[in-house]
């Protein structure tokens, strides 16, 4: 490759695109010397932060999604729409991508459907067992769809598709000596370690089943490693300070700490949670968040359970039944075994890799 390759990149709204997104990046990076990178997001969105955090540029979009009821957003999104169009072209005129990626969000519509129009070859990486109803209608015009799990040709042209799962943050795969991953959040090497994720931003009903049963879970000689969230926290600290078994964070920012120190997770069923969950190949309990677009967390997680590697437990009866659900999973040390066992046929650990991949074919068939 002679001249700059130059990709584009498109990919927010939650930290399920966004990460993916920048992991495509970084791996780009490491295997293309001469490479120029650019990322396109939604105005007032969490990738107009953490893109610039990661080391890349990024120019945004004024455009978002439709509401379920008539709002000023909804009657402004055909003005939204036309105006990003607009400059998703102007960017796409002005940066010459050879190739244009997408990993979800409302930018990536407007980026990738411009591309494909100016014959530029498009790669969508669709992270969920349930894809949105935008990577299904880009589908049709892009050049290669990367997915994540198997079955997907219902969604999408199976002449197109690409089984490489789902890329997470390489520092996931530490692996950690689990007395020095205790010893990091100050808890005992002889219980056994349950961690609580709901998502970067925390999850009130997870929070909420786990404080209504804490003393029945602290019963069984587990103590807690409890990413609350921020709306959380001061509740959760306020009721378990007497519990010294219970570990409360506002946030984990040693992900590969608290997946080596656990034995057990409860978690939501983001498609990135999910990953990251079958790289630690650590039985866990799943909780969807039951208002995810088209119910895709649920999808995401029965995809594990129909493939026993993974429990679930519906959110609005999570207090009843998570008690009994963690009670057995902690006593049946078989259970345990047939879940690590079985994650293996769901781990794609080279994801990234495989991704930037793809890219570079489309590169090739680019110049």
């Amino acid at each position: 490759m002679s001249k700059s390759t130059k990709i584009l990149i498109s990919g927010g709204g939650t930290g399920g695109h966004i990460f993916p997104a920048i992991a495509i990046a970084n791996e780009l990076k490491s295997k293309i010397n001469d490479i120029e990178i650019q990322f396109v997001g939604a105005k007032g969105r969490m990738e107009m932060e953490k893109v610039p955090m990661a080391g890349y540029q990024i120019k945004g979009l004024w455009i978002s999604g439709l509401q379920r009821r008539l709002t000023i957003k909804n009657l402004l999104f055909p003005f939204k729409l036309i105006l990003s169009l607009l400059k998703a072209k102007s960017i796409i005129y002005k940066f010459r991508p050879n190739v244009v990626i997408g990993t979800g969000g409302y930018a990536s519509g407007p980026l990738l459907y411009c591309a494909s129009k100016s014959k530029i070859p498009t790669l969508i990486h669709e992270q969920n067992a349930f894809p949105g109803i935008t990577n299904k209608l880009l589908a049709k015009n892009a050049s290669t769809v990367c997915v994540s799990y198997s079955d997907m040709e219902k969604f999408f042209p199976p002449d197109k598709l690409k089984i490489t799962g789902n890329p997470i943050r390489k520092e996931i795969l530490n692996k950690i000596n689990k007395e020095e991953a205790l010893n990091f959040f100050g808890l005992d090497s002889d219980k056994n370690t349950l961690l609580i994720i709901g998502g970067s931003q925390g999850a009130q009903k997870i929070n909420e089943a786990i404080l209504y049963n804490i003393k029945t879970i602290l019963d069984m000689d587990i103590q807690l490693i409890w990413q609350t969230g921020n709306s959380s926290f001061d509740t959760i600290v306020k009721n378990t300070t007497k519990y010294k078994n219970v570990q409360a964070r506002k946030f984990i920012h040693r992900m590969d700490m608290a997946y080596s120190a656990c034995d057990f997770i409860i978690s939501r069923a983001g498609a990135i949670a999910i990953a990251e969950i079958i790289a630690s190949k650590k039985p866990a309990i799943f909780i969807p968040l039951p208002s995810a677009a088209e119910d895709h967390q649920t999808k995401n997680a029965m995809s594990l359970v129909e493939g026993n590697a993974g429990l679930l437990i519906e959110e609005n009866h999570s207090i009843s039944k998570l008690p009994v659900v963690l009670e057995n999973l902690v006593k049946d040390s078989e259970l345990q075994d047939e879940i690590i066992n079985n994650l293996d046929s769901f781990s794609y650990t080279n994801a990234a890799s495989d991704i930037a991949d793809e890219v570079i074919k489309l590169i090739g068939d680019d110049n």
